[in-house]
């Protein structure tokens, strides 16, 4: 699936400079078009680089394309935008894909949408956005013939051709029966484990593939809230996605010369440490083994972006046994299972007289230790309710009514990743139409039994309007005195932050998992609104769709299996709204 990748905001202009790539930018999509005498559009064919066909044809899921051929195009696109892309101006293009080479050891499957003549498909498309989103795709499918032998080989060469546009050449090589190496299952973290300890990873692979592999290449991952303390001098280390915590990964990579055989096993020379952060909750490690040959892998790992490690040097070494049963095609592990944050809903009391406009505002905050990482559902938002008190109706909101039926009850939805430091506040201004004394509203989190929250008895919070004081607001642990507002009225305003959250990306992480973005908005430290993929997450989070079901301020949850995630079944976008 082509999609943006990042959750955070896009640069909303266009790839500027007509000397450069000859584009006029054009507002928010970065609709771009060549002009007399500039140079030509360039347009990006996107899919893998290469497949490699088991003999036992295994690869994949049957009748599924193993091959997914997409465009990128000039300018930039935000997938979060409220607004569709404006299309680029042409006059048309055609994609030619031409899988002529694999004759004698594939059949193969081309896009029906396509002009198929044999082997070769001729795509005939007007269709052009800036990004990858709104462009075609074209996939393939490819099946062994009984002809077909290990070490048979050949390209797909995928061209495009248009007025005014420049397209790049795409190859995919196919191999068949060349090496495939499955990972080794990483253990279930240790009985005890806590944050702050250091998870020890046997990692191997074994090849299940009909030829050797020629050097292989082992990428290991690990979220904010992992580190690795040890450095090998065949292993080169970088940060990725630093501006997305989702995403945000600290990454090793480290070769292996040699050659690996079919039907062994293989592992390292000593475990993988890696450390737990003590704000770590479903923190995700994984790792992957791949065949690459030695100046490929060279090359890998001596990128601009990675550091050379020191040290030691990490060794493969054969081993015993190797059942298929202990080997799986993708290998990752949620660590730490065991940690808590403590999520800490606050209100305001606030006096005015009838007419009056009042701002009140509410405040949800983390005091941790753990942080609500969202990793897992791709940062589903926090939802929580706020009871609007009798007498009082909301002039301006960053939250939505819950529904046509309760206009006195909204619902409200704070970006994940929430740090184990960081506070939101949600400015509530509130008309008050009939001066009832002692008014109460309330805001919660909805009620369950949540193994990570550490402190349930602060998951609620009070409005009270026009309070005598004699009030009762159980687990409202703080929040502070209302005000009206800028026309007229005294008092401060309650709550942390009326500007959007305090807390930073990266953050006081101990055990060196670094420091990610820094900014305040969106899925770090925004004011309100969600935004938006496997078990475990974190929190009260809204759903894409898939876990569980929101019904009202009462909320029927659901605790997803495997993990730390809880959903509610209503998605929303920054801002909050509907």
């Amino acid at each position: 699936m082509r999609t943006g990748f990042l959750r955070s905001p896009w640069a909303r202009a266009a790839v500027a400079g007509a000397a450069a790539a000859g584009l006029a930018a054009a507002g928010l999509t970065g609709v771009a078009h060549a002009a007399d005498g500039q140079a030509p559009l360039p347009v990006t064919i996107t899919g893998p680089d290469k497949v490699d066909l088991a003999l036992d044809g295994a690869e994949g899921e049957p009748g599924q394309p193993q091959i997914e051929l997409g465009l990128t195009g000039p300018g930039e696109y935000d997938p979060d935008s409220d607004t569709d892309p404006e299309p680029i101006p042409n006059s048309g293009y055609r994609i030619t894909i031409d899988a002529t080479a694999l004759k004698g050891f594939a059949k193969v499957g081309l896009p029906d949408s396509c002009a198929v003549d044999g082997l070769v498909a001729v795509c005939e498309e007007s269709s052009l956005y800036p990004g990858d989103v709104y462009n075609p795709s074209w996939d393939i499918r490819l099946d062994l013939l009984d002809t077909a032998e290990a070490g048979d080989h050949g390209k797909i060469e995928v061209t495009g051709e248009g007025e005014g546009l420049e397209f790049n050449e795409h190859t995919v090589d196919v191999l068949v029966g060349g090496p495939e190496l499955l990972k080794k299952k990483l253990p279930a973290e240790p009985a005890g484990f806590r944050p702050g300890d250091t998870y020890e990873a046997p990692l191997g692979f074994r090849n299940v593939g009909s030829m050797p592999a020629d050097g292989v290449v082992l990428r290991f991952t690990g979220s904010r809230g992992l580190s690795f303390p040890d450095s090998y001098d065949n292993c080169s280390y970088a940060e990725e996605s630093e501006d997305d915590l989702i995403r945000y990964r600290h990454v090793a990579l480290c070769t292996f010369e040699g050659e690996f055989l079919p039907g062994t096993a293989y592992e390292l020379s000593e475990p993988v440490r890696v450390k737990t952060a003590d704000f770590a909750l479903g923190d995700i490690f994984g790792y992957s083994f791949d065949a690459v040959g030695a100046k490929e892998a060279g090359a890998l790992r001596t990128g601009a972006d990675h550091r050379q490690g020191s040290g030691r040097t990490l060794t493969l070494k054969p081993v015993k046994g190797g059942q298929s049963g202990d080997y799986t095609k993708y290998a990752e592990i949620d660590l730490p299972q065991q940690n808590t944050y403590d999520l800490d809903l606050t209100g305001a009391r606030v006096a005015g007289e009838q007419g009056e406009t009042v701002t009140v505002d509410v405040g949800l905050s983390n005091h941790g230790p753990a942080w609500l990482g969202g990793l897992r559902s791709g940062g589903e938002p926090i939802g929580f309710s706020v009871q609007i008190p009798e007498g009082a109706s909301v002039v301006d909101s960053p939250c939505s009514p819950m529904n046509d039926e309760s206009p006195s009850e909204y619902l409200c939805f704070a970006d994940t990743p929430f740090l184990e430091d960081d506070a939101r506040t949600f400015p509530f201004k509130l008309r008050i139409d009939k001066v009832v004394a002692g008014a109460k509203g309330k805001i919660a989190l909805p009620e369950y039994d949540n193994p990570w929250e550490g402190d349930p008895s602060n998951d609620t919070g009070w409005i009270v309007l026009n309070g005598t004081g004699d009030e009762e607001t159980p687990g409202d642990s703080g929040g502070g005195t209302g005000g009206s507002d800028s026309t007229g009225g005294t008092g401060t305003t309650g709550g942390s932050d009326s500007t959007g959250g305090t807390g930073t990306a990266g953050g006081s992480d101990t055990g060196g998992a670094g420091t990610g973005a820094t900014g305040t908005a969106g899925g770090t430290g925004g004011t309100t609104g969600g935004q938006s993929a496997q078990g475990g997450g974190d929190g009260l989070l809204a759903s894409t769709g898939s876990t569980a079901l929101f019904a009202s301020a009462g909320a029927a949850l659901a605790l997803a299996a495997g993990g730390v995630l809880i959903v509610v079944a209503r998605r929303r976008r920054a801002g909050g709204t509907a």
